[in-house]
């Protein structure tokens, strides 16, 4: 934006009043936020995406499931990879149990519950993964009219200015309306990336709920394939 009748934007924003002051502070606090999170889920996400490839890769490669424990262990960012871990421990639980008499085999409700804590336990992720989105959603949606509603008082203001001076000239009226879009801008500024990002990590967050049920899938399908050979 090019200063207006001599004036820099800067000098528009200390020129306001406070109402348009208070309103781009609200959206200059969100915008820091926003791109606080954009920058903090990017990294987390396509650490997610790097550790579930290769937990996939080694799981439908045929590594033994104690193998792959161990290595979820070392993987904290994939939800399929937590999924597991979660999964082993029902298991190896149900195992100890029917070692030491007290508990049953993986039957078909021993392997329905595994099944049922998975589903918790994926829905759990989901959920927390979907809530760290919350803040973005809501910044897209309402800075738009955070910055409408500055840009309205503004212009009121500048009306209000032009009937005390008793001048209609551009001169008089221009600085007002100039300070007054401001909040517009500043709002779209707030809104765009947060609308952007909060398509592209949503879509990520589908897609690793989609893989979270497909090794469900798998792995209850290898519960059964075990029980079989065992039974």
């Amino acid at each position: 934006m090019e200063p207006v009748a001599g004036h820099s934007i800067l000098d528009l924003v200390l020129q306001s009043g406070p109402v348009a002051k208070f309103v781009l502070l609200v959206l200059v606090v969100a915008s820091v936020i926003s791109w606080g999170l954009i920058i903090e889920r990017y990294r987390t996400f396509r650490r997610a995406r790097a550790e579930t490839r290769q937990f996939l890769h080694r799981f439908h490669g045929g590594a033994r499931l104690a193998e792959l424990r161990d290595l979820a262990e070392r993987w904290h960012f994939s939800p399929v990879a937590a999924l597991f871990k979660a999964a082993f421990h029902e298991v190896s639980q149900l195992s100890l149990e029917s070692g030491r008499g007290v508990g049953r085999t993986l039957d078909d409700d021993a392997i329905a519950d595994v099944q049922r804590m998975m589903e918790r336990t994926a829905a759990a992720s989901t959920r927390t993964m979907e809530r760290s989105l919350t803040f973005l959603a809501t910044t897209a949606s309402t800075s738009p009219f955070i910055g409408l509603f500055g840009t309205v008082w503004g212009i009121m203001t500048a009306f209000q200015r032009i009937g005390a001076s008793g001048s209609a000239s551009l001169e008089a009226y221009a600085p007002g309306i100039a300070e007054a879009l401001i909040a517009t801008a500043a709002g779209l500024a707030a809104a765009i990336p947060a609308a952007v990002a909060f398509n592209s990590f949503l879509r990520q967050v589908r897609i690793l709920s989609i893989e979270m049920d497909e090794f469900q899938y798998d792995f209850i399908h290898l519960l059964h394939k075990r029980r079989r050979r065992t039974g």
